[in-house]
């Protein structure tokens, strides 16, 4: 006898669409046959691991038959001193995404809400809809903003009411790059009802040097509806172990760690962790790095009329002028692999992280053949 499945799954789940992750190197040169492809998809660090990252893990293999320490306690005191808050206010994740589903897991469900803007995180959707919640898109900023497809605060305000329990702000927003400066934050956050949690994401933190970009961490004694979430797996380059945290209130942190799995961070994720927070030499290079490589693609652009969205992130979202499906394809054959964000609503834009200056160049001639046929 056959049975439906899919028709047994929770509601939400049932037209779920999972993440699509940017295309693997491996998996390229296995399709198309080529070689020496490069990734500028997933906004991770062309530096690597910091190298105190990489020895901390060495003499940590032997010990992998036993579990890892489920609380993170190492971990989170680090975290706390270098934040100036408690260890009980850190939540550690498998990734940052970890983080983010546990806040739905624990606040949403049939009958609530939660808002986010358009041309936000691809995850925020998915948490909100596996839990059966209402998501609430906002509209962005016009194309002719400061900050164009950037969260407009006061259309994601009007989207909030009693039964909103959760607005998602990422700070810098993946996969625009543009960001809110600390004063309209803050006063957004300050008109949010209490029992509606703040998530600030703040996945790119370590990249932004404007100085109006504000460290939100700052602001958790003000409001105990306020969480925090970093990662990781961009300037630590830490991406394949997979560890994030969330910072909040000790009241909010507790009811995470409730939904949290006991061991969501495995030894070496948080062995590589705690040695990458010593390496401030290793993150001061990334910025230099993706600062020089920011300014070279933008600079690109110009020079070739195209347009784009002024970033702060380790990434540049491209206006390629037409469909820019067609145009990933035909990178694809050219050995480089971007990223396609017509399913975050802009369709003519191709995201690509800034790589080393070798990356970044290969990258700007190979777009230069295929917008030339």
């Amino acid at each position: 006898m056959s049975c439906d499945y899919r028709a047994l799954a929770n509601a939400g789940v049932q037209s779920l669409m999972p993440y699509q992750p940017g295309k693997p190197v491996e998996e390229l040169e296995r399709e198309l046959g080529i070689r020496e492809s490069i990734k500028l998809a997933s906004n991770e660090n062309p530096l690597g691991p910091s190298p105190r990252a990489i020895q901390s893990l060495g003499g940590l293999l032997d010990g992998l038959a036993l579990y890892p320490d489920g609380g993170g306690f190492a971990l989170r005191r680090r975290l706390g001193e270098v934040l100036g808050v408690e260890p009980a206010c850190v939540t550690l994740g498998n990734g940052s995404n970890d983080v983010l589903e546990l806040i739905a897991r624990a606040y949403l469900s049939p009958g609530r809400n939660a808002v986010f803007s358009a041309h936000a995180f691809a995850v925020y959707p998915l948490v909100v809809q596996a839990m059966d919640a209402e998501a609430r898109t906002a509209p962005a900023n016009p194309a002719d903003h400061a900050m164009p497809y950037g969260h407009d605060l006061a259309a994601m305000a009007d989207r909030v009411d009693a039964h909103t329990r959760v607005i998602f702000v990422a700070n810098p927003n993946n996969p625009t790059g543009t960001w809110l400066d600390g004063a309209s934050l803050k006063a957004f956050i300050s008109a949010q009802p209490r029992e509606t949690l703040v998530v600030v994401d703040e996945a790119y933190f370590e990249y932004v040097e404007e100085a109006e970009y504000p460290d939100t961490t700052r602001w958790l004694a003000e409001f105990p509806n306020l969480v925090v979430t970093r990662t990781f797996s961009k300037i630590h380059g830490l991406a394949g172990l997979r560890v994030g945290y969330a910072v909040s209130s000790p009241e909010v942190a507790d009811i995470l760690n409730r939904v949290r799995q006991p061991f969501n961070t495995n030894t070496l994720a948080q062995a590589g962790a705690l040695a990458a927070l010593e390496d401030d030499a290793h993150v001061r290079e990334s910025v230099r790095v993706n600062r020089e490589g920011l300014a070279f693609l933008t600079a690109a652009c110009r020079e070739r009329g195209l347009g784009f969205i002024p970033s702060v992130g380790n990434f540049l979202c491209i206006d390629m002028g037409r469909e820019a499906g067609p145009v990933y394809q035909a990178l694809l054959h050219q050995g480089v692999i971007v990223r396609p964000v017509a399913g975050y609503g802009l369709p003519n834009y191709l995201r690509v992280t800034v790589g080393r200056a070798h990356e970044n160049r290969r990258f700007i001639d190979a777009l230069d053949q295929v917008l030339s046929r």
